[in-house]
């Protein structure tokens, strides 16, 4: 709806409005009862609302015009286009994306503007992602969308993706992950529709940058995962962790398209962060079993995605990956080299189950996972690891 209202009023900040504007009127309006066409009716309210803003503005400017006219002398009425679409990209939302990846604002920005606006994930999930507090990701939205409106920007596709596609990219893995495990306060563990809605654009995106080996790299990385979504939790709603997960439920015709798709990717030799994340993945898919696992494997690929990335949260995969191939002892040693992890659950949680392999106190650790984590399914992964054994 987003994309559809942007494209056709040429203001993401006043399709935003006019969306936010609706939903709000459907709580109100749909007490007594939800409309034959839901989607059809939040669109109509939006639009309407856009044009009766527009309509407000023009009668102000009319206003002004008149009573001030030395102050208005020459100025031009007409809202600036702030979408130039020339391009073949035929999908409104990943159209949508690349518009919001404008190379203007920085990289983060980019990715966090197009998330909020297009991406289906909230504030709370966004700065989770981000590792950064809710209310410094808000500031990061406001100050994208004021400067594209006060600064004019064009929000333009250029015939050259590849000023966008770095950015493009990093949108789609994060709504994807949300989808995997959803870190933003979700009532269920995952959130199906966001994993696919990932896999559908990332699709596009492969069919529009057909010899891009990252674009293929990540679309691979995500049908490895998408394999074995519904094997994460169990009927309770509960997670399940990777080594006690049920193989055989393992989607083995995506595995197999993921192996050819990372398989076309890595014959192009452009090496890229997402295709040894999707080496990675396969090296877990292609195991029919826990104990087939190649750990060492796994931990040196997770070196090399360290050196390349300077992540900490893939400095802290590194050390679990130490840890199945070396023992505990040698990942909480990993562990306890890494800064900036403090206020992420995973850090701690981790930390925890590390500690208990190695017979070592681990309260501490799964309490402060706790005080942090969000997703209800870890909150009782985390409570039953807290519980008298």
């Amino acid at each position: 709806m987003l994309a559809l209202l942007a494209r056709r009023f040429k203001s993401i900040d006043l399709a935003d409005e006019a969306v936010q504007d609706a939903l709000v009127q459907a709580v109100e309006s749909w007490q007594a009862g939800i409309p034959d066409n839901p989607a059809a009716w939040l669109y109509t309210v939006a639009r309407n609302t856009a044009i009766d803003r527009l309509r407000r503005e023009a009668a102000e400017s009319r206003r002004l015009a008149r009573s001030a006219h030395e102050l208005t002398a020459g100025w031009d009425e007409e809202e600036p286009d702030m979408i130039i679409d020339e391009s073949t990209v035929g999908d409104e939302q990943l159209r949508l994306m690349l518009l919001c990846c404008h190379p203007a604002l920085d990289r983060d920005t980019q990715v966090a503007l197009t998330l909020r606006l297009v991406g289906g994930l909230t504030t709370p999930e966004i700065a989770a992602a981000f590792l950064v507090p809710e209310p410094t990701l808000a500031q990061r939205i406001v100050r994208a969308k004021r400067k594209i409106r006060e600064a004019g920007i064009p929000l333009s596709i250029p015939a050259e993706l590849d000023s966008r596609v770095d950015a493009l990219l990093a949108v789609l893995y994060l709504v994807f992950n949300e989808g995997y495990l959803a870190r933003g306060g979700a009532d269920a563990a995952t959130r199906v529709d966001l994993a696919d809605q990932a896999l559908r654009l990332t699709r596009l995106a492969r069919e529009l940058l057909p010899e891009n080996a990252e674009v293929e790299g990540l679309l691979a990385l995500e049908t490895f995962h998408r394999a074995r979504l519904g094997s994460r939790v169990d009927a309770s709603g509960n997670l399940v962790l990777l080594e006690q997960q049920d193989r055989s439920t393992w989607d083995l015709d995506a595995i197999g398209e993921a192996n050819a798709l990372l398989a076309s990717a890595m014959r192009r030799m452009r090496p890229g962060s997402y295709q040894l994340q999707a080496l990675i993945a396969a090296k877990h898919a292609n195991a029919r079993t826990a104990a087939d696992t190649d750990w060492p494997s796994i931990a040196a690929m997770y070196a090399q995605l360290e050196r390349m990335t300077s992540n900490p949260v893939v400095a802290l995969n590194h050390a679990v990956a130490v840890a199945m191939a070396d023992g505990p002892r040698a990942g909480l040693a990993m562990l306890d080299g890494l800064r900036g992890l403090d206020d992420y659950h995973l850090y701690h949680s981790t930390r925890g189950e590390l500690l208990r392999r190695a017979g070592l106190p681990d309260r501490d650790a799964f309490e402060r996972a706790l005080e942090l984590a969000t997703n209800p399914a870890e909150r009782r992964h985390l409570t039953s690891r807290l519980a008298p054994s």
